[in-house]
C-alpha cells in the first residue's frame, strides 16, 4: 500500500502536514474530512532504496523478456496482479525482481500501471510508461506491450552489433597501450643504465625514446588519475545540458564515428516515433518523449523545433528537411507517410533501413581499425627496438674501426 504525503489546513486556518498509508488519494482525503482538515496538496512517497551493490541493475535484454512475457501472459487472460506475481518469482534478475515486487505493491494499493511504472524511472523511461499509459487508456495493454517488446529487441540487437564490434580493436588498443608502457617503464631503464658509462653522444631517436622513459616514469601514476578524472568529469559534464549543447555537435563532426553516430540516432529516432504512433500516442507528445530519448542533443533540439512547427500547423517533414541532421531521405519519406496516413509505417522502414546502414558502417570500421592498430602498434614498438640498438650498433662499428 503507498504511503501519501499530504498538507493542508485545519478548521482554525492552521496549517497541518503528514503522511499517510492508503490505497488511494481519495482515501486519504476522505481521512483527512473526517479529521476536519481540508487537503491542499498530497503526494505519493517516493520511498528510498536501500544501497544494492549487486543484482540492482536491470539489463535491457531482462526488461524486453520481461515485456514479452507480460504480453503474452495478458493476452491469455490471467489478471494483471497475477502476471506481476508470476514474472517477479521466474525472473533471474534480482533488480528487476525487486522493480516488480514494488510495482505489484503500488497496484494493489490502488495506482495504475503506468503510474506504478513511473515510479521506478530507472528501469522504465517516459517511452515506456507513456506506452503502457497509452495500453491501459485503449483497452489494448497486451498489443502495446508487444509492440514496445519488439522495440526493445531491436535496439537490444543493434546495440549488441555496436558494442561486440568494437570489443577486439579496444582490446588490441589497450594490449598496444600495456605492451608500450612496459617497454618504457622496464626495458627502456634497463639500456639507458647500459648507456651512461658510454662517452660517446647517443643518438637523437634514443636519447627521445630515454626522454620518455624518464617522462613517463614520474608522471605515470600522476598522468593515469588525471586521465581518469578528466573523463569522469567530461562524462558527467556531458549528461548536463550544458555539457551535451558543447560536446554533441563536436561528436557528430567526428571522422568515421561521427556518421555512424548520426546513423544510429537517426534509427533509434525512426523506430521510437513509429513504435509510439502505432501505439496511439499523440503526435505532439510522441515528439518529444522521441526527442529526450534521442541520445544526442543535436538530434533532440531538431526534434523539439519540428514540435513546435507541428504545434503551429506545419507538417513533420518540412521543419525536419531544414536541419542538416535527416538526410533528404528521411524526410522525403516522413512527407510520403504523412500524405498516405501511413507514418508509422514508413518510419519502421525508416529505421529498418538505417539499422542496415549501422550495421554495414561498423563492420566497414572493424575492417578498416584492425589493421590500422596492428601496424601503428608494429610501428611504435619497432621504433622502439630500433632507438635502443642503435647506439649497440654504433659501438660495435666503432670497435670494428
Amino acid at each position: 500500500m503507498p504511503t501519501f504525503i499530504w498538507k493542508g489546513r485545519t478548521a482554525s486556518g492552521a496549517t497541518a502536514s503528514g503522511e499517510l498509508a492508503a490505497g488511494s488519494q481519495t482515501d486519504v482525503v476522505a481521512a483527512l474530512r473526517q479529521k476536519k482538515i481540508i487537503p491542499t496538496s498530497i503526494k505519493v512517497k517516493e520511498e528510498k532504496k536501500g544501497l544494492t551493490l549487486f543484482g540492482s541493475r536491470v539489463s535491457r535484454h531482462a526488461l524486453s523478456v520481461f515485456t514479452r512475457q507480460f504480453s503474452t501472459m495478458l493476452n491469455a487472460g490471467l489478471p494483471l496482479l497475477s502476471c506481476l506475481e508470476i514474472l517477479g518469482k521466474q525472473t533471474e534478475s534480482a533488480g528487476l525482481r525487486r522493480v516488480l515486487a514494488e510495482v505489484r505493491g503500488d497496484v494493489e494499493g490502488g495506482l495504475s500501471l503506468a503510474d506504478a511504472l513511473r515510479r521506478q524511472p530507472k528501469v522504465f523511461d517516459n517511452l515506456y510508461v507513456n506506452m503502457v499509459e497509452s495500453g491501459e487508456t485503449g483497452g489494448a495493454l497486451d498489443v502495446i506491450l508487444l509492440r514496445l517488446a519488439t522495440y526493445l529487441e531491436k535496439m537490444e540487437v543493434l546495440m549488441r552489433k555496436i558494442k561486440g564490434a568494437m570489443i577486439y580493436p579496444v582490446i588490441i588498443t589497450i594490449v598496444a597501450i600495456g605492451a608500450i608502457s612496459v617497454m618504457l617503464l622496464f626495458v627502456i631503464p634497463i639500456f639507458a643504465q647500459m648507456f651512461e658509462g658510454v662517452g660517446a653522444e647517443l643518438p637523437a631517436m634514443t636519447r627521445l625514446v630515454m626522454g620518455m622513459s624518464a617522462l613517463l616514469q614520474v608522471w605515470a601514476i600522476p598522468g593515469l588519475i588525471i586521465i581518469i578524472a578528466l573523463f569522469t568529469v567530461l562524462r558527467r559534464w556531458h549528461k548536463t545540458e550544458s555539457g551535451a549543447r558543447a560536446m554533441d555537435p563536436l561528436l557528430l563532426k567526428m571522422p568515421v564515428f561521427g556518421d555512424l553516430m548520426k546513423k544510429q540516432s537517426i534509427a533509434r529516432f525512426s523506430r521510437t516515433l513509429s513504435t509510439l504512433l502505432s501505439s496511439g500516442v499523440p503526435i505532439i507528445d510522441a515528439l518529444e518523449i522521441t526527442a529526450r530519448s534521442s541520445g544526442n542533443w543535436v538530434v533532440e533540439d531538431a526534434i523539439l523545433k519540428a514540435r513546435t512547427s507541428i504545434k503551429g500547423g506545419e507538417n513533420i517533414a518540412d521543419p525536419l528537411s531544414k536541419t542538416t541532421v535527416f538526410p533528404p531521405m528521411v524526410t522525403q519519406m516522413i512527407a510520403i507517410g504523412e500524405a498516405s496516413g501511413g507514418l508509422d509505417e514508413m518510419l519502421s522502414k525508416v529505421a529498418d533501413f538505417y539499422d542496415a546502414e549501422v550495421d554495414q558502417a561498423v563492420e566497414n570500421l572493424t575492417s578498416a581499425l584492425e589493421p590500422l592498430i596492428m601496424v601503428v602498434l608494429g610501428g611504435i614498438v619497432g621504433f622502439l627496438v630500433i632507438s635502443m640498438y642503435l647506439p649497440i650498433f654504433q659501438l660495435a662499428g666503432t670497435v670494428m674501426e
